[in-house]
């Protein structure tokens, strides 16, 4: 038993956890490349590389999708909301 359950239980919810991260991300990024523009996208990506920290947290079962779900939060709360584009979000999550 591994945190009262047992490891196959445990593997069930890392799997779908990294499953359900892939589907979000892939749906966002869908979604920005659709308002944005691939080729927009391209030529406005900065050279910020993902934090140790994001890199890792695929390991947890549903931090990279809890990461995702912020990033649209944010993109929502303080991009959208304030009248700024998702091109402006764009660059602020690409560039340092």
């Amino acid at each position: 038993m591994v945190a009262g359950m047992f490891q196959q239980e445990l593997m069930a919810y890392i799997l779908f956890g990294i499953i359900l991260n892939f589907v979000f991300s892939l749906l966002f990024g869908l979604y920005l490349s659709n308002i944005i523009g691939i080729q927009e996208m391209m030529q406005t990506k900065g050279e910020k590389e993902q934090s140790t920290i994001t890199r890792l947290s695929i390991l947890i079962p549903f931090a990279k999708m809890a990461l995702t779900l912020y990033r649209v939060a944010i993109l929502q709360i303080y991009f959208l909301n304030q009248g700024k584009s998702h091109k402006d979000f764009w660059v602020y999550l690409t560039s340092e």
